[in-house]
């Protein structure tokens, strides 16, 4: 995404310090502004001894950027909050004049912290060539052992942040770092590689299909051409400097809701003057050698970077964060779940989760009464308290770096969940919830299943025989994502609940849904769809989407996927190339969601084979896709019978 939408996302959490001032105020709103910023900074000087801009040098010669903040009172030794990130967290808000927002620092230093910012290879002032979430792993190796073994530090390190401040986390985790005493990773999908059954290599696919939230955000962060300052630059030089230049890019504003329909697909960066890098070009001098856009979504290329697998353990303490309508909340509760079920000794019971209803990274936006989207979601703080994150990852942290016997643990729940549509927080000591139950429906119509005003319908059983519902996907004019779990499109997509009842009016769109319900009924689990399909195209994709239509009129969309049938039969398997006539078999992979569907709500499905550009187009040639300026059109059917039992499993939670 554009830098500015990157720094807007990762101030969300509780503990990221990287804004920047808000653009059109006033002159007396920037002066209150520069007196708030230099009191708050005053006050950190009072309590901590501070040292910035250190250049840390790895394993590999290469040094990475580091600031310290550690409490006045030496005859102690401090445990370390590390916080590692590819964004701009230059003390000095250059363009404020004053210095930036040091609340985080500030806060850590009061509660008897040493407070660690790092800057990820190849971005600001450190040094190297970047490559997504910073490979080498050893630098995350190299930062903790240097800081856990400095003469103010007590050994034991913690690590938060959300998204790209998170995302190197477990990979770094798996490697066991001397001082790393416990993790807090929050939105932190674009760092999960292969979680069975997700194989979504860091959420550059879905079911195959590339996620192109990517494409926009890595045009302002592949900067392998960028000013940086001679390598014998004096600490006292460096940040003098850092008043007069951050670094930070002021790349040209896009307008992604027309940049992502260029074709070819490898071209996009380069047709809107971006900088060469990772995401089409190759990259010889980096590990995992760039063209990422060529990759398949077993690529051996994406074991060699930075991203966590399920073929790797993690035996640290963990309290993780995710939100129903971030990008990726399957495959973090997977690696969730993963951890939980491998990890050694106590460990394996030290695993916790916070599940928001909120969009990518935005926990502490939540209020009293939460709109996420178009959907009230009631007060959706944490125990009702705005400051309801911060508190439980200090309670955390004094817990596992300052060894309080603060009972944190027993007063905890494994998992605690956000149900939408009750508007309440839940509790459990599993993902999905204890007793929860498949319940499955069938899709049925009489063949006419196409758009809001169509015959389609959820069931008990299925129908005797098939009458299948067709519909014309043509790449050229695919379905426009509306809403979603989504996040870093800047503005070709807005995230959250939104009525789909607009979108529900196209005729490649086939809807299937209950009768009303007599019964209120909690999904709270995954959600696995089946489906037995036709197409006259070689190759072509499918595409679900799960909604709560409310008898007062909105339907909203609660979690959506995508699947290119080519790896219909497995991502590590060979591509498999559809016939005209003959019926294929497939699933999904799972949905997820907590939603309280009241009495007269129905649960709706939505059919289709593009949800653009929330994913990329499939061309239905068979060919690479990504070199591709012209598709085919497909013919693509819905088939649903005893036969073909096409259908969704719920996961039902009974109370």
């Amino acid at each position: 995404m554009p830098k500015f939408a990157a720094i807007l996302l990762c101030v969300a959490a509780p503990f990221a310090v990287f804004a920047q001032p808000q653009q059109n105020m006033t002159p007396e709103q920037r002066q209150s502004l520069i007196a708030q910023r230099n009191q708050k900074e005053q006050e950190l000087e009072s309590i901590a001894i501070i040292d910035r801009k250190l250049m840390i040098p790895m394993r590999d010669g290469k040094r990475m950027q580091a600031d310290v903040y550690r409490p006045k009172d030496q005859s102690k030794k401090y445990p370390i909050i590390f916080v590692r990130t590819p964004y701009n967290f230059n003390w000095w808000d250059v363009r404020l004049g004053a210095p930036r927002d040091m609340s985080a620092e500030l806060e850590a230093v009061k509660r008897g912290y040493v407070y660690v910012e790092m800057e990820e290879r190849g971005h600001f002032f450190s040094e190297g060539n970047y490559d997504i979430l910073g490979p080498p792993r050893s630098d995350g190796f190299d930062e903790i052992k240097w800081m856990s073994t400095q003469p103010w530090a007590s050994g034991k390190v913690g690590t938060t942040g959300c998204s790209s401040t998170a995302e190197w986390q477990l990979g770094v985790a798996t490697l066991n770092p001397p001082g790393l005493a416990t993790f807090n990773v929050q939105g932190f999908g674009a760092g999960v590689g292969r979680v069975k059954p997700y194989w979504e290599q860091g959420n550059w696919y879905r079911g195959g299909a590339v996620q192109m939230l990517f494409i926009a955000w890595l045009y302002g962060e592949q900067n392998q051409v960028r000013p940086l300052f001679p390598p014998g630059t004096s600490q006292h030089d460096l940040v003098n400097a850092s008043r007069m230049f951050d670094l930070a890019p002021q790349m040209p504003p896009v307008d992604w809701s027309e940049a992502l329909r260029h074709l070819p697909e490898k071209d996009i960066i380069s047709a809107v003057g971006g900088p060469r890098g990772i995401f089409s070009d190759r990259m010889p001098g980096i590990e995992t050698g760039g063209a990422m856009i060529e990759r398949t979504p077993n690529d051996p290329a994406w074991y060699k970077g930075g991203l966590w697998n399920d073929s790797e353990p993690v035996n640290l303490p963990g309290l993780w964060f995710m939100s129903w309508y971030d990008v990726s909340v399957g495959p973090n509760l997977a690696a969730y779940n993963f951890v939980r079920s491998t990890a050694k000794g106590e460990v394996r019971n030290q695993q916790y989760a916070v599940i928001a209803p909120t969009l990518h990274c935005s926990y502490t936006r939540a209020t009293e009464d939460t709109v996420v989207g178009e959907r009230h979601m009631g007060d959706a703080r944490l125990n009702a308290d705005p400051r309801g994150y911060q508190e439980l990852v200090y309670g955390w942290f004094d817990h596992f770096l300052k060894g309080e016997d603060n009972h944190i643990l027993e007063n905890t729940p494994k998992v605690r969940y956000f149900t939408m549509g009750s508007n309440k927080w839940q509790s459990s000591n599993t993902w999905p919830p204890e007793g929860a139950q498949p319940m499955k429906f069938y899709l049925s119509s009489g063949g006419k299943a196409n758009t809001l005003n169509g015959d389609g319908t959820l069931t008990d059983s299925a129908p005797a025989g098939d009458s299948p519902d067709s519909f014309t996907y043509d790449p050229m004019s695919p379905v426009p994502s509306h809403g979603g779990n989504v996040c870093c499109t800047g503005n070709a997509v807005t995230g959250g609940a939104v009525d789909q009842r607009t979108m529900e009016q196209r005729p490649d769109i086939l809807v299937y849904s209950t009768e009303p319900l007599q019964e209120g009924l909690e999904v709270s689990g995954p959600i696995d769809v089946t489906l037995f399909v036709s197409s006259d195209a070689k190759d072509t994709d499918f595409t679900v989407k799960l909604i709560d239509v409310d008898p007062a009129g909105p339907a909203y969309n609660l979690d959506e996927t995508i699947q290119r049938m080519r790896y219909r039969n497995g991502y590590d398997k060979p591509v498999a190339w559809m016939q005209a006539g003959q019926v294929y078999r497939f699933s999904f992979q799972p949905m997820n969601t907590s939603n309280y569907f009241a009495a007269g709500h129905r649960i709706r499905i939505e059919i289709s084979s593009s949800n653009f550009p929330r994913f990329d187009r499939n061309l239905n040639t068979g060919g690479n896709n990504y070199d591709e300026t012209q598709g085919v059109v497909a013919h693509n059917a819905v088939h649903h019978s005893r036969q073909y039992p096409s259908a969704i499993t719920l996961s039902v939670v009974k109370h």
